[in-house]
């Protein structure tokens, strides 16, 4: 474990709610809104009102595509002569990127860590993009993508970055607006930009809505971080939950985590992997593993649930066939053994 001395930043400035509907006039002229459902059963099994916001219905199948279109629209508006972007990513991200790109009729470049999920690279070549690997892990992905864009002259299109929190506050107004009022909100934390984006919306519209974060205990870097008050790195060894796999949390990101989440949960891989078998049961809908994280923290505080009315963030349903059938038939597995 390294810690970090803190330095004095200047707290990331969140979008205003002028911003976020500009915003989604953007996203809006290559997806629709997503919905948000309240199940019946899952509210049973909650004992209270759930409401899940449905990034898994994007056209990439999670919400990384929201900040990509408007992060690579930002960067041709600003670079005119652009030509490409370069970015690293485990999946979602790689696959918004490409989507991005291709439609704005740009090269992209996608960097992923050796043996990443065979099934996003082949959506991410999908959308066009040419694929890198290299690094053990995410982070050397990333530290490689600034390499490759130095060499190529193309743009790199961070992980991290404000207009990425734009694009996840775009959902996140949709989850307000088109919800009935919230006490408590739970988002999974990968690098950061959607519980920042998710307080950004509530910020916006002057709610009192209780924002939760969740990462994978295997990956516990943002949770050790937002105790201890100071960035935290941690090895990142989530295998379910490759989208939570950060080793170094963002400087900024948890500057505004610090200030605006009231707490951040771990969960286990068991945890997470009953989540997404919960989604399957009980709305039909397949999570993929960081994209259950939510609903595994909700379900970790079910017993202090009753008379609040939830919102749990469904951030995206790419999961392999392989993975989703051993997480699925595990309970009968494990009763069989």
């Amino acid at each position: 474990m390294v810690k970090w001395r803190r330095r004095i930043l200047e707290e990331m400035r969140l979008p205003s709610l002028d911003e976020i509907r500009a915003a989604q006039a953007l996203v809006y002229g290559a997806m629709p809104a997503t919905p948000q459902y309240a199940w019946p059963l899952l509210n049973r099994r909650l004992g209270t009102e759930a409401w899940i916001k449905h990034e898994n219905h994007t056209p990439v199948g999670a919400f990384k595509v929201r900040g990509a279109l408007l992060y690579a629209n930002w960067l041709k508006q600003n670079q005119p002569g652009l030509q490409g972007v370069v970015a690293a990513t485990r999946g979602n991200h790689g696959q918004g990127v490409g989507m991005a790109a291709r439609l704005l009729g740009l090269k992209a470049i996608i960097v992923v860590p050796h043996g990443n999920n065979p099934d996003k690279n082949r959506a991410m070549r999908a959308q066009g993009a040419e694929l890198v690997e290299h690094g053990q892990d995410f982070q050397e992905s990333l530290e490689h993508a600034h390499r490759v864009a130095e060499e190529t002259g193309y743009a790199l299109l961070d992980s991290f970055h404000e207009q990425l929190v734009l694009g996840t506050a775009t959902y996140a107004l949709e989850m307000f607006e088109g919800s009935p009022q919230l006490d408590t909100v739970y988002v999974p934390i990968g690098l950061g930009s959607s519980i920042c984006g998710v307080s950004a919306a509530r910020d916006a519209l002057g709610l009192a809505t209780e924002i939760v974060g969740v990462v994978a205990a295997d990956s516990p870097a943002y949770a050790h971080s937002f105790r201890q008050r100071v960035p935290v790195e941690f090895p990142a060894r989530t295998q379910l939950a490759d989208g939570l796999a950060c080793r170094k949390p963002n400087s900024l990101a948890l500057e505004t985590i610090w200030t605006r989440v009231v707490r951040v949960l771990e969960v286990t891989e068991a945890e997470i992997a009953h989540a997404m078998r919960v989604y399957f049961d009980d709305t039909h809908n397949l999570a993929e593993g960081a994209a259950a994280a939510a609903l595994a923290g909700a379900l970790q505080e079910k017993e202090h649930l009753a008379g609040r009315r939830i919102g749990i963030v469904l951030t995206g349903g790419n999961v392999d066939r392989t993975t989703c059938v051993r997480v699925l038939l595990g309970d009968a597995t494990e009763r069989m053994a």
